[in-house]
């Protein structure tokens, strides 16, 4: 089950569950959209994989299985991608 991080990992944008400006990896390390496309060229920084749109997970799903209230945030790993 998807973690949901609540916050970019580049600018610590808020990202609530239901945003559709989140963007994840496979491993789910979290960035807002702006900053995945024009920081991170599309490449999570930190494992090299895609960064696509995430899920949103219902609002009835949302009360049994909460979102992550972790913030992760790493701005010095967030230099262009190359």
């Amino acid at each position: 089950m998807l973690q949901m991080r609540p916050g970019c990992e580049c600018c610590n944008r808020d990202l609530p569950p239901d945003s559709a400006d989140a963007r994840i990896c496979s491993f789910e390390c979290t960035f807002c959209s702006d900053c995945a496309s024009q920081r991170l060229a599309g490449t999570c920084p930190n494992c090299g994989g895609e960064l696509l749109p995430r899920p949103s997970r219902p609002a009835a799903k949302l009360e049994k299985y909460p979102a992550s209230t972790t913030r992760v945030f790493k701005p010095e790993g967030c230099a262009a991608a190359s």
